[in-house]
């Protein structure tokens, strides 16, 4: 039996484009509104000195299992704190197809789906972009919105300037019109320029001004995608009650986000009115409320994302 391939952090990248990643997801929505997909709920397992993370899902055609381990006091001995794989099997035979590096495929598929929502879903799909954040899902966000040949200026705001002046200059090779605002203050004038928001954050506290800053318009398209657990937050009360109220909330998926989305517990959301992306009932217009959309991760883009990588893999390898 020949070996499994196990892809390095390039090659998986190379198996992931983002255009054909969005089309592969966008496909997932229609397998889980059919039930062609699903996924358990993921296991935590208690380790000496960390966690390992389970996360498994299946379709008709493939299964996979996403390995994570987090050891917090890792990089005090210089190896990483988080560690990840998928593996992919056929969900026929059991038959081991590739192991994929499990962080590039979060960080990728995770862009993928903000970038799906927002072509669903913006008012304007194709605005200028503020980031808030400038690490590893920043920088595959704003590589994704880039992808789209739509959003071409990208503002980057975040507490740390050394690495926004670094994404920001890797950004500016890609073609990109980038300017960095180091200033919370200056956030309400930069979305007065900006139809597309997206904060990757593992903040506490609200990243983004409130309703009284007056300036938040029906234009404006929010995606939350850095808060993971109850005690994070991103997104201030208000901006996510208001999007509530007007039918303007969507969640990636309605799988886990009651325990997860800290940005909807928080503001104490109704959960009558939140709805996933899979939903095809069509958003409300407003002129003063956003749509926002809180992502809190799925094992099932995982399985989207392995697809394509099974796909491009055999299609590359045969080629070669």
């Amino acid at each position: 039996m020949d070996p499994v391939p196990w892809l390095s952090a390039a090659e998986t990248v190379a198996c992931l484009p983002y255009p054909a990643l969005v089309r592969v997801l966008d496909g997932m929505l229609g397998e889980l509104r059919e039930g062609r997909a699903h996924a358990p709920p993921r296991l935590a397992v208690d380790l000496p000195g960390g966690t390992l993370l389970v996360m498994p899902a299946t379709n008709e055609r493939v299964a996979i299992t996403k390995l994570v381990t987090v050891h917090t006091d890792n990089p005090s001995r210089g190896r990483k704190a988080i560690q990840a794989e998928v593996l992919v099997l056929d969900a026929a035979t059991g038959e081991r197809r590739l192991v994929l590096d499990g962080a590039i495929v979060t960080a990728r598929r995770t862009a993928a789906v903000t970038l799906l929502a927002a072509q669903r879903l913006a008012p304007r799909p194709d605005d200028d972009l503020l980031l808030v954040g400038a690490g590893v899902q920043a920088r595959a966000h704003a590589e994704a919105f880039l992808s789209a040949r739509g959003t071409r200026r990208v503002v980057i705001h975040s507490r740390s300037p050394g690495p926004a002046e670094a994404l920001a200059r890797h950004l500016r090779e890609q073609g990109a019109n980038v300017e960095v605002e180091p200033r919370a203050s200056a956030l309400p004038e930069v979305l007065e320029r900006v139809g597309l928001v997206v904060t990757a954050t593992t903040s506490h506290a609200p990243v983004l001004p409130d309703l009284d800053a007056g300036c938040w318009r029906g234009r404006h398209f929010v995606a939350a995608i850095g808060a993971f657990r109850p005690e994070m937050r991103e997104l201030p009360a208000g901006l996510v009650q208001l999007a509530a109220k007007h039918e303007r909330l969507r969640v990636d998926t309605l799988f886990g986000v009651k325990d997860e989305a800290g940005d909807l517990l928080q503001a104490h959301v109704d959960w009558d009115r939140v709805r996933a992306l899979q939903d095809t009932e069509p958003l409300r217009d407003h002129p003063h409320a956003p749509v926002v959309f809180k992502s809190v991760g799925y094992a099932c883009w995982d399985l989207g994302a392995s697809l394509l990588a099974l796909e491009t893999h055999a299609r590359t390898s045969s080629a070669g």
